[in-house]
């Protein structure tokens, strides 16, 4: 089974999530980025709570290319330290998890 990831990060708008969904897709780093809908997040920085509007994405690719989304987001990303998350996807279908890597395994 391929091993694939399910990688979460937060962009700071609309404009910003949908330039980074293109990017990974179009550069063959994640098979789908599905861009959520805006959220509010609460979280402590620099001492002090914050809290911000925030657009969820979830891009599914695989182990072997995660460094290379990894600094995709964050040559995308305006925050100094973006939440980037990625979880091993320990079930799913079959073909599905077969076309992400088939999409991901295509050169750049």
């Amino acid at each position: 089974m391929p091993e694939v990831l399910a990688v979460f990060t937060n962009a700071p708008d609309e404009t910003v999530a949908g330039t980074m969904a293109a990017t990974l897709v179009e550069s063959g780093l994640a098979a789908c980025v599905n861009v959520l809908a805006p959220c509010r997040s609460v979280y402590r920085w620099e001492g002090a709570v914050e809290q911000a509007r925030e657009v969820p994405l979830l891009i599914k690719t695989t182990r072997a290319r995660y460094p290379e989304v990894q600094a995709a987001i964050l040559a995308a990303h305006p925050f100094a330290v973006p939440e980037i998350i990625a979880l091993p996807v320990e079930f799913g279908l079959p073909a599905y998890l077969a076309w992400v890597e088939a999409e991901t395994s295509r050169p750049c």
